[in-house]
C-alpha cells in the first residue's frame, strides 16, 4: 500500500533547488476502528486503521507522525483531544504516543502504523493485545519535515523505532540513487523485507540482550563510514542520549550543513513520552530543523 499524496514537486529550471521543506497541516482529531492487525516481525506489530475520518489525511514525508490516543479499558471508546484555533486547547491530560505514518491509502481511507512490541509502556502493551474493532484516536500530523530527492547519495542509521520511517523513506527513493542503511535491532528475528528502487546497501547490527538506547552500535557505524563525494544526506534516528554525539560529529568533523543531516531522537532511556522535538540543551548550536512542527500544540509534540 502506498501513499496517494504526492509531495511537492521540485522545478530546478525555476531557481536554486529546495533540499528541505517544511509544510504544516490543519491539526484534527480522528477517530479509527482497527480493520487488520499482522505481525510483522518478532517483536513489531502493524496496525491498520480506518475510517471516513480519513478522508482529508495528508501525509508527505517518511518521518511524518501522529499522536495516537488508546483506549484505557479494551474495547472502550477512547477520548480524543479538543482542538481550537487549530490547536491542541488541553484540558484532562489524555495518554498518547508518537508513531510514525507508515503507509496511507486515500481511496481505502487506510492508514498502518508500525509499533514495537514491549511490556513497558501503554502502546507497546496495547499493540500486543490489539484486534479488530478496536477504536483509536489519531492526531496529526501537524506537518511535516519533507526532505526532497535532489541529493547524490544518502546514509540512514536507525533504531526499531525509526524503522517504519526508514522502510517508507526507501520506498520513495529514486531509482538507483546510493543509499548506506544500518538498523539496529535486537536479533534476526527483527530483520524486515525492505523494498527500494534505491542502490541500497542494508546492515543490521544485532545488540543481542543488551537493552535498546544503551549500545553505541548506530554512532560507530556512522563514525566508521566513509561518506561520497558530491551532496549528500545523513539521517540519524533512535535513543535521544545514544545518538546525540552524531549530530556534532556530522556538523562539525564532517562539515555537512544544516540541510544535510538530520539527527533525531526519537525517544530517551527512562522518559515515558519523550518530546523528540526539544532543542537538545547541551548543544549550542540550533538543531537542524527548529521550527519543525509538532502534532501537539503547532510547536511542539504536546
Amino acid at each position: 500500500m502506498t501513499s496517494t499524496t504526492s509531495p511537492p514537486v521540485v522545478d530546478g529550471t525555476a531557481g536554486p533547488v529546495e533540499q528541505v521543506t517544511l509544510l504544516t497541516h490543519p491539526l484534527r482529531p480522528r477517530l479509527l476502528t482497527v480493520s487488520a492487525v499482522e505481525r510483522i516481525a518478532a517483536r513489531m506489530v502493524r496496525v491498520r486503521l480506518t475510517g471516513e475520518d480519513l478522508a482529508d489525511f495528508v501525509t508527505v514525508a517518511p518521518e511524518d507522525h501522529v499522536k495516537l490516543f488508546l483506549p484505557e479499558e479494551p474495547g472502550a471508546t477512547p477520548e480524543l483531544p479538543t482542538v481550537v484555533d487549530d490547536r491542541w486547547a488541553g484540558g484532562r491530560h489524555l495518554t498518547s504516543r508518537d508513531y510514525t505514518v507508515r503507509a496511507f491509502d486515500r481511496e481505502s481511507r487506510t492508514l498502518d502504523v508500525d509499533l514495537v512490541l514491549h511490556d513497558h509502556g501503554v502502546a507497546g502493551r496495547w499493540a500486543g493485545r490489539a484486534q479488530v474493532g478496536d477504536q483509536v484516536g489519531v492526531l496529526g500530523p501537524r506537518g511535516s519535515f519533507l526532505v526532497n530527492d535532489v541529493f547524490d547519495w544518502y546514509v540512514f542509521a536507525v533504531d526499531e523505532t525509526a524503522l517504519p520511517a526508514a522502510a517508507r523513506w526507501l520506498e520513495a527513493l529514486r531509482p538507483d540513487v546510493p543509499v548506506t542503511v544500518f538498523v539496529e535491532v535486537q536479533d534476526s528475528g527483527d530483520v524486515l523485507p525492505l523494498t527500494t528502487s534505491a542502490r541500497a546497501e542494508v546492515t543490521w547490527l544485532f545488540r543481542g540482550d543488551r537493552a535498546p538506547g544503551t549500545t553505541s552500535l548506530l554512532a560507530d557505524a556512522v563514525r566508521g563510514t566513509t561518506l561520497p563525494e558530491g551532496n549528500g544526506f545523513v539521517w540519524v534516528a533512535g535513543e535521544a542520549t545514544s545518538i546525540k554525539p552524531l549530530r556534532r560529529y556530522l556538523r562539525r568533523d564532517v562539515g555537512l550543513g544544516r540541510d544535510n543531516h538530520d539527527v533525531d531522537g526519537y525517544w530517551r532511556r527512562g522518559v515515558a513520552d519523550h518530546d523528540h522535538h526539544e532543542d537538545d540543551p547541551d548543544d549550542a548550536e540550533a538543531p537542524v530543523a527548529p521550527d519543525r512542527p509538532g502534532v501537539g500544540d503547532g510547536t511542539t509534540g504536546a
